[in-house]
């Protein structure tokens, strides 16, 4: 005897109408698929930091007095940290900042760091460590005549170096102290000059920098740029971000000051050499432009190793082509000890694990800022920063969930106006259960822009964490006419169609094998109710 179960799923369809649609701002796309969560950004023309759900609905914002310089993290304790933006009067190149401060839930500054002097300044990005203290990318300024002695070739009146440093705050007191800090300056190399500091060979010092190498102008202050600061607490190491040598390096935090401004010491014996470099071989000239992989990227760092491709690198690739992006993983060369191979030419791996790549490569460009991260669920979130767009892609780069940010440089976009001026650094999602919401209310408050009549529905985390391989996939899902439904045996014969109001409009629809057309339903949203014959099947 055939054994037959009829298994009933709810899911939310979306009829829109393209002809009256103005949709410019806020959600386009939510699926079933995309990861249930909560999406924080903070507009870099804004004071505001935003916390919306996958609805694009704000449940939650930070007033500041500043805005960002660029990156901004929400805790596991629920506090907001975040860069800030001083207008500091020396370093006044992209991603500026000079502070650091932590906001609690209603906005109250409940700490507060300043780095910004004619000296040093802090700048794009910092990092959080399990211990308290923070990492941060400081300027710190050279004069034309440090850079000569250092070996430079051609040098302006002063020269911006970089360096790391880790302050550990005094939350009961304000300020912090210093506790650890490397500078590129004192791992430099130079075949210009052999009368003058760090005379040597490129070639054979990859653990070096080359002071005259220069991605762009030889002569502009900001030599390096770097643009991101991660840290790996498994392995006690330092990614960096050089976007003006289009390479990521990792070092050593396993070291004393004394040993990170050395060659000596520190886990590996290395002090505060690099341990490793990757994305452009001609930078330590070990290769040309043609071996070279990274281009501009922002936003290098770790995946989390409970995470799929877990203690890989994820990195959004910002200048591939003359008018295309990429977001790539990298699969480094390091054995169980923390160590990373070296052939003596070019470290390795010679090509990405994974990449998302616009079908039509123009589709997908951002020239300068944004991010990537891996989600729990697998997908990748997005963020094209220059057009404020983030969007989420599964692993064969199907898209999921979009949004646009509504908030530019002079206030809210009313939805069905072009946006612009809205620019993110990066946006993150949160899961719903994450611990810093623990005692917080996230009651949806709306759209962040006015004038949106744009319908959506939020699936909940049991669906969205628990999502079966033999489960169906409806798509596209906002449609304005027909919506396809593979990935399970149907008997369409049992598919019923329901308003809001709970009324069955079956009798509206057609439908040709997996095929449904909905075209003579008007827009608005509605409830799918799918038979299927399965020969058995557990879902939650």
């Amino acid at each position: 005897m055939k054994f037959v179960l009829i298994l009933t799923f709810l899911w939310t369809i979306l009829r829109c109408n393209p002809a009256s649609s103005q949709q410019t701002v806020g959600v386009f796309t939510n699926t079933v698929d995309s990861y249930n969560g909560y999406t924080m950004f903070a507009p870099m023309g804004n004071k505001t930091t935003f916390l919306i759900n996958n609805c694009g609905e704000k449940v939650h914002s930070w007033l500041s007095n500043y805005k960002p310089s660029l990156s901004a993290y929400f805790l596991e304790n629920g506090t907001l940290l975040r860069t800030r933006n001083t207008q500091n009067s020396t370093f006044v190149g992209g991603g500026s900042g000079g502070g650091i401060e932590m906001l609690d839930w209603n906005g109250n500054v409940i700490w507060e760091y300043t780095i910004s002097s004619a000296a040093e300044c802090q700048h794009h990005d910092i990092e959080y460590l399990p211990n308290g203290n923070i990492l941060a990318i400081v300027w710190e300024a050279k004069s034309e005549a440090e850079a000569a002695q250092a070996g430079r070739e051609t040098s302006g009146a002063t020269l911006w170096s970089e360096k790391i440093i880790e302050i550990q705050p005094d939350l009961l007191n304000g300020g912090g102290s210093l506790v650890w800090e490397w500078h590129v300056w004192d791992h430099l190399v130079q075949d210009f000059d052999s009368t003058k500091d760090d005379f040597g060979t490129v070639s054979t010092s990859p653990q070096l920098l080359n002071i005259n190498y220069n991605y762009a102008n030889p002569i502009q202050a900001d030599w390096l740029h770097f643009n991101a600061v991660n840290y790996n607490a498994e392995l006690d190491q330092i990614m960096i971000s050089c976007h003006n040598f289009s390479e990521l390096w990792i070092i050593d935090h396993a070291t004393t000051s004394a040993q990170a401004a050395s060659h000596l010491g520190g886990a590996h014996n290395k002090g505060g050499d690099l341990l490793y470099r990757w994305g452009n071989p001609e930078a330590y000239d070990q290769g040309t432009v043609t071996n070279q992989l990274l281009f501009r990227q922002h936003d290098t760092h770790w995946i989390t190793d409970s995470l799929a491709d877990g203690g890989k690198i994820l990195v959004f690739n910002n200048q591939v082509g003359s008018n295309y992006s990429q977001v790539n993983i990298i699969s480094p060369p390091i054995d169980a000890t923390g160590n990373y191979t070296y052939s003596g030419i070019s470290y390795s791996p010679s090509a990405f694990d994974w990449t998302y790549q616009a079908t039509t490569p123009s589709n997908f460009f951002a020239s300068n800022i944004s991010g990537a991260q891996r989600l729990p669920n697998g997908n990748t979130l997005i963020c094209a920063g220059p057009a404020g767009e983030f969007f989420e892609v599964t692993t064969t780069g199907e898209k999921v969930w979009k949004y646009i940010n509504p908030v530019s440089s002079t206030g809210i976009i009313t939805q069905g106006n072009t946006p612009n001026q809205n620019s993110v650094f990066r946006a993150s999602k949160y899961p719903v259960n994450y611990a810093g919401f623990i005692g917080h209310s996230l009651t949806p408050q709306g759209y962040i822009e006015s004038g949106s009549t744009f319908t959506c529905a939020l699936y909940s985390a049991e669906i969205n964490e628990n999502i079966l391989s033999n489960s169906p996939k409806i798509y596209p899902n906002p449609t304005d006419e027909i919506f396809k439904i593979d990935g399970i045996n149907l008997d369409l014969n049992k598919l019923k169609i329901y308003n809001l109001l709970g009324e069955e409009l079956s009798k509206e629809i057609s439908v040709n094998q997996s095929q449904i057309n909905i075209s003579r339903l008007p827009s608005g949203m509605y409830f799918l109710e799918i038979g299927s014959y399965m020969g058995k099947i557990n879902k939650k």
